[in-house]
């Protein structure tokens, strides 16, 4: 009689390391929170772009005042070098009088010997003593005397070249001793008063008007945010007041979106503001909602 052997089966159990390891549990819980970060990020990134329009196609811009002058003569002194302020009504550029001088003198006299003779002619005319013929050319000769008097004082005045405005020299072209022609650019000024031309798509002007505020950033800058707000809208695309204006009706029409420029004024007088120059570089952003 064979005998039959028994086996035992053991119950399988589930106590790995892998299984009771809490390691699952926390990469979920991470994920979880990385994920509800972005989301919480991403609704707020846009809110944001909802309710502002931004560019980075944006510059700070000015006024720049060219001078010149108007007369031909040679420079006797230049009191300005590149870079200086100077104040209104300051003396920069001081043109040889002497010539002009000489021509005051000498308009001066001949004003002097018209009005003579009409004061004598005026009084000679009551006595029926000239003509009123004569005494119509007198007056005459006295009206010319009278002008070119006044235009040697102007001549005079103008060797003195002043600061039409407060601001800052620059791109000077004059030196003491160089003769210089009428109309010749001598130097520019650049005045404080600034503000920003920012170039924005006509898909974010939807909802932008003059008044809204606007925050700065400037490159020159970094870290500082200066408040601001919208003045105005330029009335036309910046391609259609190029020099070349773009000519659509050629049949191989490629529809591009147009900038339009958009005054910035600043709202504050920064403590930097006297090194904010034309030409910088910002990025403005308009809350428009």
């Amino acid at each position: 009689m064979s005998s039959e052997s028994t086996k035992t089966v053991s119950p399988k159990t589930n106590d790995s390391p892998a299984a009771s390891s809490p390691v699952p549990l926390i990469i979920r819980a991470v994920v979880g929170i990385a994920l509800l970060a972005v989301l919480i990020w991403g609704i707020g990134v846009l809110i944001h772009s909802y309710s502002y329009e931004s560019t980075d196609d944006a510059f700070i811009e000015g006024h720049v005042a060219t001078i010149g002058t108007k007369l031909s003569n040679t420079v006797q002194s230049v009191l300005i070098d590149d870079n200086n302020e100077v104040k209104q009504g300051q003396l920069l550029v001081q043109i040889d009088p002497r010539d002009y001088e000489v021509q005051l003198h000498q308009a001066q006299a001949n004003y002097d010997k018209a009005k003579s003779d009409y004061d004598r002619d005026v009084a000679l005319v009551n006595t029926k003593a000239i003509s009123k013929e004569d005494m119509d050319t007198t007056q005459a000769a006295l009206n010319v005397t009278e002008a070119q008097l006044e235009q040697a004082r102007l001549n005079l005045e103008y060797t003195h070249i002043t600061a039409p405005m407060d601001g800052r020299i620059t791109r000077k072209n004059v030196e003491p001793g160089d003769y210089i022609q009428t109309g010749q650019t001598l130097f520019s000024i650049v005045p404080h008063e600034i503000w920003v031309v920012a170039n924005f798509k006509e898909t974010q002007l939807t909802h932008m008007q003059p008044g809204q505020p606007a925050t700065i950033q400037v490159d020159a800058f970094p870290g500082r945010v200066f408040k601001g707000h919208v003045d105005s809208l330029q009335a036309g695309t910046g391609a259609r007041f190029s020099l070349l204006p773009a000519e659509n009706a050629t049949g191989n029409y490629v529809k591009v979106v147009q900038r339009v420029p958009v005054k910035i004024l600043f709202d504050e007088t920064p403590d930097v503001l006297a090194l904010f120059t034309p030409g910088l570089s910002v990025t403005p952003e308009v809350k428009v909602r």
